[in-house]
């Protein structure tokens, strides 16, 4: 049973640590992945838009 307890105790706070990390950065990736699939539409509307006569 000790043994137990002093695992849990070694390995259980960087586990949680790094599952609220992962948590956290998710978020960001997200937004990074979109922003990433958006950028060819958003380069072809500036392209459009700067040869425009005028």
């Amino acid at each position: 049973m000790e043994t137990w307890l002093s695992l849990i105790s070694d390995v259980g706070f960087p586990a949680i640590i790094t599952l609220y990390l992962l948590h956290r950065i998710e978020k960001k990736l997200d937004k990074l992945n979109d922003s990433i699939t958006e950028l060819p539409q958003k380069m072809r509307e500036f392209e459009l838009t700067r040869k425009k006569p005028g």
